[in-house]
């Protein structure tokens, strides 16, 4: 059996295939150039680093929940218009 060493540029490959399994809606190009914003230049970017950009990028998708339930940001909304009667309660004491 041959065994296939773990090195960064696979593991770089197997992030991009899980994003890939995860987020079809976006493509490979918009993982990298995102992933890869704080670097300026990528051309002598390493293996290494590119797997730490590439894992940071994806925890932040991971952790990144989108809001599906509209009653709970019309509720937000809803508090942050009566903003002022709310700060006056707490003044009071009467919240």
């Amino acid at each position: 059996m041959i065994m296939k060493k773990i090195n960064h540029y696979n593991q770089v490959l197997q992030i991009l295939q899980e994003l890939q399994s995860l987020y079809p809606q976006y493509n490979m190009g918009r993982h990298l150039a995102t992933s890869l914003d704080e670097y300026g230049d990528v051309w002598g970017i390493t293996d290494k680093e590119l797997l730490f950009a590439i894992t940071k990028y994806k925890n932040q998708l991971e952790m990144d929940v989108p809001h599906t339930d509209d009653f709970e940001i019309d509720e937000i909304i809803k508090q942050g218009m009566d903003l002022d009667n709310i700060l006056k309660e707490e003044d009071n004491g009467d919240y």
